[in-house]
């Protein structure tokens, strides 16, 4: 398997890989339930349903085809997996991630809309920036009628450590 173009060398650290790109991992979003943001389970970190918040608020609410625009929707699920890999830097640190194994996308979504790997799209091209070939995961992107506090996307992700 080759090097992805982009990718961090080996020897790089993926908080480098952040700094590099101009990206600052967001501090870590409060639980909105009786929940943890991400748990260890021998090799694997699973984070929680991360939704876009931004300072303690959601960028925006409604659904996606509907009231928010499927590229809005895209950036909100960049600002969610931003949120989740914040949520395994605070448990075990962003640098012992070996890859990301896989992405979960909800998509609240107005009757119709289709478009939901399109909005997922936003978090898988982030993680594929961020580690390369290492960022390249197995994904859903699921439509749902409704998603807490009316976030138009949610997205979790498992990631293996090394």
């Amino acid at each position: 398997m080759t090097q992805a173009q982009g990718a961090p060398a080996p020897a790089q650290s993926w908080t480098q890989r952040l700094a590099e790109l101009g990206i600052r991992l967001p501090p870590v979003a409060a639980p909105v339930a009786s929940y943890v943001p991400a748990v260890r389970s021998g090799q694997l970190v699973f984070t929680s349903g991360q939704l876009p918040f931004v300072e303690g608020g959601l960028r925006r609410t409604g659904k996606v085809g509907g009231s928010v625009d499927p590229e809005d929707a895209a950036a909100d699920a960049k600002l969610c997996a931003l949120n989740a890999l914040a949520a395994v830097h605070e448990l075990v640190g962003l640098d012992s991630v070996a890859r990301v194994v896989r992405v979960v996308g909800y998509v609240a979504s107005a009757e119709g809309f289709t478009g939901q790997p399109r909005v997922v799209n936003g978090a898988s091209e982030l993680l594929g920036k961020v580690f390369g070939e290492a960022g390249r995961h197995a994904r859903s992107a699921v439509g749902v009628a409704e998603l807490p506090l009316g976030a138009p996307v949610e997205v979790e992700l498992t990631v293996e450590l090394r």
